[in-house]
Order: structure tokens, then C-alpha cells, then sequence
């Protein structure tokens, strides 16, 4: 932006635009005449050191002039060029890595850990450390190729947007290269080994003298008071570890006991049986991954069951808002998955929409972002019901808590083969316990067991959701 200036300044332009702004551009060889009738405007005065940018000022001084004038408000070309950089800042060999910016709702992070060490050599755009929100974890990358110089920033601290972290040198010259600790403990050692063999020498010699008076004033010591029997007895603070949380830890720990603080949460329960999906996966398995490319897996049955029950159920869609109750004339399916960090709920946008290849790209795809930790903060947000598959990790039956601001929870356990009555005879059967967690507030239990009894009937029928019935 400044170079676009410094053209237009030296074809003769009086005036720029800069963001939608006119502003006066004022040379030292001004008069002081032409300098009064613009007092109160934005003006841009050229030096030979640079650009100033003078806001609102009544009074300046110019070589040259002989009236006397003062400045109000200046802004050097570094902070203007600061604010144009979005992630770099600097003059010369060294530049800035700064915090980049990290959403709308995201106003600062936790400095997570360093990608690279001091000394090491980057490249452009290349990650160097890590910050991690309330949502998703962000990296800080290089804005130039070169040697990180040094972190101006520790692990753990709170940072925004622009904060400076890292100084990288364009060149490798001024970068002092990195000592280990190790080695300087040594060093330091060896220079303060004498003095210590001096005080070891002396050491025994008080010691001898002082053992005579300590014999005589020895007093026989009182025995330790004896526990009782209703005393507990707690192990040692030194086999306990205490670690701060991760910000995605607090962020689904405030949500939680939100949700149960809020929320008039009942919970229902219904039976699968997954013999007809079972089979219907086992049938077409190697020619759904031949045609699209992507495994045939049980979500997406229930992905659309789930979708046949809202529209069957409209205000399990629903949320109350104040004193209103507002109906989504859309379906977003969140996915709980759960990852080494947290728990984070990934959304299928207009799952009604999808087929079952659709639905299944769409889940693997954000499963595999939110496992590596690159999912971004639009990919989570909304949502108006989520699914939650507990039988992943062995789940036999659980209550789930409703994912704000939604209104119940659909969830899944473990396939476990059971002997059922089918047909007057007993026989075994795979089957999966299923929980719909609700707002007791907006939702009555007619409507929640009508709405799990669908996705009932749907699984154990899919020819169901081909005829519409």
C-alpha cells in the first residue's frame, strides 16, 4: 500500500484514496498558508525517513515554515504497515510471526506447544507452533523463509490475534545457535568446582568440632503420635500430578454442565434389531465401495432414519428461545467424535439432502479432519440433532447429554447377540439398545417415543425410507 503512495505522490497527486479516504498529501516545501486551510483533514507528510500519517491536526511544523504549528495524532509508516500485515511485521532481516487471526467468536488462545525450535531453519507458510481455542487448535506459520531467531512468547501463555510470538531472520547471520542445557550445566559445574571442594574440606572439620556439644545436648526423641483406626491414611502428594486443562476440555466442560443446568433432560429407550441392516451391509458392501469409492457403515442407516423421525417429529428439530419456540425448516446432523484432545461434533448439512454414499463421504471426511486436529470452526458450528455412537467403544447403554442449543440426542451402543421371540421361537438376534435423550420442556414423552419408535422401524425395515411408510 505504501509503495502505491509513494507512485502516486511522485507523479504530483495532491490527494490519495487510502480505504475508501481522501487524504491530502502535504510535501516539507509546503507553505504554511496551504497547510492551515486543510487543519482538521488527513494528511499524509512525506519525509525523506518515510510516510507520517497526521490525523486531525491543527497545528504542524515544517521546515521551512515560519509559523509555528503542533501535531494531534500521528501514526509512523511501521504501525500503518503493521496493521496492512496481516502476519508479519519488521524492517530488514527480521520479521515478525504474529498470531493470525482465528474466527469471529475467537478472541484469544492458549500458546499449545512450539513446532520448532530456535535456530532451526523454516520455510514460508511453514507451522512453527500451535495455538489451541475453545474449538479447533490453529497453527502460526512462517511468513518468510529463514532462521527462527527467537520466541518472544512461552508455552501456556494467553494470546490474540497480532500478538508477536517469533522473530525469523531472513538470513542465518545474528542467530546465535542454541546450547543445551546439559552443556551449560557442565560448563557451570566446572567453574565452580574449586570453591565446592573448599567448602567439602571444611565441612568435616565443623562438624568434628560441633559433635561434642551435640552429644550432650541429645534429648531422647518423643515417639510419632499413633493413628487411630477411623483415620484415613492418604497417599503421598508425591504420587499425584497435577495438570492444567486443555482449553477444548474446559470449553466441553462448561458446555456440559450448561446443558444439564438448562435443560429439563429425560431420557427414553427402545431395542434394535440390526438382523436386516446387518445383512443389507453384508450384501452390497463390495459394490457400494466399487461405486463410490467409500465403505457401507451403519451411520449412515441411522443418519437417515434419524432424518425420517424429525420430519415425522418436527419439534424434536425444534429449540425453545426465550419465550418462543423457533421450528428449523432444515436438518443438520451433528456427529460426536471423539478424539485424543476432546470431544468435538462436526455437522452433515442438509442430511436429508444426501443419499447413503453422500452421508458416508461426508462423516469420514470430517472424522479424519477432526482426528488430525484440522477441522475448522464453520465444519462444528450449528447443528439441530446430534448422534452419538457409544457402541464404538464397547457402550452397552448410556444417557447421553444434549448438545446446546438443540434439543435431544439420539444414542447408539453396542451390537450384542441376544435370545428374542421371533415368531413364538427363540432365537439370536443381533441387537442394539438405542437412547433419546430430550428437553422435557418442549418435548412430551408422546412425541419422543413415537420419534424413537420411527428410527426403530426404520433400521430394522430400511425398505421403509424407499416406500415412505
Amino acid at each position: 500500500m505504501l509503495g502505491a503512495l509513494r507512485r502516486k505522490v511522485a507523479t504530483g497527486g495532491s490527494s490519495v484514496s487510502v480505504l475508501g479516504k481522501s487524504i491530502q498529501v502535504i510535501r516539507p516545501n509546503v507553505s504554511a498558508s496551504r497547510v492551515f486551510s486543510n487543519a482538521g483533514k488527513e494528511i499524509l507528510l512525506l519525509q525523506p525517513r518515510g510516510i507520517i500519517h497526521v490525523r486531525y491536526f491543527s497545528h504542524l511544523v515544517l521546515p521551512g515554515c515560519s509559523a509555528g504549528l503542533t501535531k494531534t495524532s500521528i501514526q509512523s509508516e511501521a504501525i500503518m504497515q503493521k496493521s496492512c500485515r496481516a502476519f508479519s511485521s519488521g524492517d530488514g532481516d527480521l520479521v515478525d510471526a504474529v498470531v493470525p487471526f482465528m474466527g469471529e467468536s475467537i478472541t484469544d488462545g492458549t500458546l499449545a506447544t512450539f513446532l520448532k525450535k530456535p535456530g532451526d531453519r523454516v520455510a514460508a507458510d511453514e507451522p512453527i507452533a500451535q495455538i489451541e481455542t475453545d474449538k479447533v487448535t490453529i497453527d502460526v506459520v512462517s511468513p518468510h523463509d529463514g532462521v527462527i531467531q527467537e520466541y518472544v512468547a512461552k508455552e501456556g501463555d494467553t494470546v490474540e490475534p497480532g500478538v508477536k510470538i517469533a522473530v525469523i531472520s531472513k538470513s542465518a547471520e545474528g542467530v546465535a545457535p542454541s546450547v543445551p542445557a546439559e552443556k551449560k550445566s557442565e560448563k557451570t559445574t566446572s567453574k565452580s568446582s574449586p570453591p565446592t571442594e573448599a567448602v567439602k574440606e571444611d565441612k568435616p572439620k565443623a562438624k568434628v568440632e560441633a559433635s561434642p556439644a551435640a552429644e550432650k545436648s541429645k534429648a531422647p526423641a518423643t515417639p510419632p503420635p499413633k493413628r487411630t483406626a477411623t483415620e484415613p491414611v492418604l497417599p503421598p502428594k508425591e504420587r499425584e500430578r497435577r495438570v492444567p486443562m486443555t482449553r477444548l476440555r474446559k470449553r466441553v466442560a462448561t458446555r456440559l454442565k450448561d446443558s444439564q443446568n438448562t435443560f429439563a433432560m429425560l431420557t427414553t429407550f427402545n431395542e434394535v434389531d440390526m438382523t436386516n441392516l446387518m445383512k443389507l451391509r453384508s450384501d452390497y458392501k463390495d459394490a457400494f465401495v466399487e461405486n463410490h469409492g467409500v465403505k457401507l457403515g451403519f451411520m449412515s442407516g441411522f443418519v437417515k432414519a434419524a432424518v425420517s423421525a424429525l420430519q415425522h417429529q418436527p419439534i424434536v428439530n425444534a429449540v425453545i428461545d426465550g419465550d418462543d419456540i423457533i421450528y428449523r425448516d432444515y436438518i443438520d446432523i451433528s456427529i460426536a467424535v471423539g478424539t485424543p484432545k476432546g470431544l468435538v461434533v462436526p455437522v452433515v448439512r442438509d442430511a436429508g439432502k444426501m443419499n447413503f454414499a453422500e452421508i458416508e463421504k461426508t462423516i469420514n471426511s470430517l472424522a479424519k479432519k477432526a482426528t488430525d486436529g484440522t477441522i475448522s470452526i464453520d465444519e462444528m458450528a450449528g447443528g439441530s440433532f446430534t448422534i452419538s455412537n457409544g457402541g464404538v467403544y464397547g457402550s452397552l447403554l448410556s444417557t447421553p447429554i444434549i448438545n446446546p442449543p438443540q434439543s435431544a440426542i439420539l444414542g447408539m451402543h453396542s451390537i450384542v447377540s441376544r435370545p428374542m421371540v421371533v415368531g413364538g421361537n427363540v432365537v439370536p438376534r443381533p441387537m442394539m439398545y438405542i437412547a433419546l435423550t430430550y428437553d422435557h420442556r418442549l418435548i412430551d414423552g408422546r412425541e419422543a417415543v413415537f420419534f424413537l419408535r420411527r428410527i426403530k422401524d426404520v433400521v430394522e425395515d430400511p425398505r421403509r425410507l424407499l416406500l415412505d411408510v
